[in-house]
């Protein structure tokens, strides 16, 4: 079977929410033993997934909150965050759940225990096959820059970290926001949520017409907005703000997992960091591959503008502009960047 190659970035080396919402801690808050978190000189890559998965979820909230379809133990949000070697900068790159990817000979399915010969697939069933290193290792390959840390959020830790902000994060549209599968329902205007509500938001996809790009920008909208929220209570408290790490983090093992004390290492390091200096943006492409037999529908990444990304993020740059991108053939696929102090709710 042919199927379409997918190159990677032919440079040197390319939060969740949560890490982004860590970035401005109070100078007393870090109280925690010193750790190996790198100080890369070409700046810090920390590649950030949402799992779905439904472990520890209960049926209450699988029904109440529209959780009950089957998982699909894949990463449903993928988000590599570029931190600049001085600390004064943060790039968020979100890379769509159905980017074409081409999986390597000789890897071993962690389901099946196959070794699979070379195949085509959608990044987001890098996790579904090989966990957290081969999705580590998958991302590498595509983008030509070195994975640092790891952090991988599921539903259960999701909604749990949410919940640790009194009040709820608030989000925002300016027309109705109605999702029959996620059962979001959203008035215009401004909203805080909740832990299962937020979840509802993230996952969103048939809202407002903008397939997974919406989805990417709810989700993007979601860390800044967080970020605001800790400034109320969380972050001049060093209990709660260890409580909202560690919970964030989880316990389960990951290829290059951050730890929390490594995330408060972190948000140490940006805590004077304002939104305006924070830039986020989806990778750009170029547009729907046809249907591959086994996998279906994906994006096609747009070369030339994903290589001028990583080669920004690999040189500790700023992204690039968006009139610097050719326009997707997917009209709300174009390359925009945003910054952060733009998508804060009013």
């Amino acid at each position: 079977m042919k199927f379409p190659r997918l190159r990677p970035a032919r440079r040197p080396l390319l939060a969740a929410a949560a890490l982004s919402a860590l970035a401005s801690l109070a100078p007393g808050a870090l109280a925690v033993a010193p750790t190996g978190l790198p100080a890369p000189e070409k700046g810090l890559n920390l590649l950030v997934v949402g799992l779905d998965t439904r472990k520890g979820v209960t049926p209450e909230e699988k029904e109440r909150f529209h959780l009950g379809g089957r998982a699909c133990d894949c990463t449903d949000a993928m988000m590599l965050v570029h931190v600049s070697a001085a600390n004064d900068r943060v790039e968020v790159v979100s890379l769509p759940r159905d980017s074409l990817a081409s999986f390597p000979a000789g890897h071993r399915d962690r389901r099946t225990g196959e070794v699979h010969p070379a195949h085509p697939e959608k990044i987001n069933n890098a996790w579904a096959e090989g966990g957290s290193a081969f999705t580590v290792r998958t991302v590498e390959a595509m983008t030509g820059l070195p994975v640092h840390r790891y952090l991988e959020i599921d539903f259960r830790r999701f909604m749990d970290t949410v919940d640790r902000v009194d009040g709820g994060v608030p989000v925002c549209t300016a027309r109705p926001l109605k999702d029959p599968s996620t059962g979001l329902d959203l008035r215009p205007g401004t909203k805080r949520v909740a832990g299962g509500e937020a979840l509802q938001y993230v996952r969103s996809r048939k809202a407002d017409g903008q397939m997974d790009f919406g989805r990417i920008q709810k989700q993007q909208g979601f860390v800044v907005n967080t970020l605001r929220r800790l400034h109320d209570g969380v972050l001049d408290d060093p209990e709660r703000l260890k409580a909202f790490a560690a919970t964030l983090r989880g316990t389960a093992a990951a290829e290059r997992g951050i730890s929390t004390a490594e995330l408060l290492t972190l948000a140490a390091r940006l805590r004077n960091l304002p939104p305006e200096h924070m830039e986020f943006a989806t990778v750009p492409v170029r547009g729907f591959n046809p249907d591959i037999e086994g996998v279906g529908s994906t994006l096609a990444w747009d070369e030339k503008g994903a290589a001028a990304v990583f080669r920004r993020l690999a040189e500790d740059r700023p992204l690039p502009a968006a009139g610097a991108v050719a326009p997707s053939e997917i009209p709300v696929g174009t390359y925009r960047p945003a910054r952060g102090s733009s998508l804060i709710c009013p």
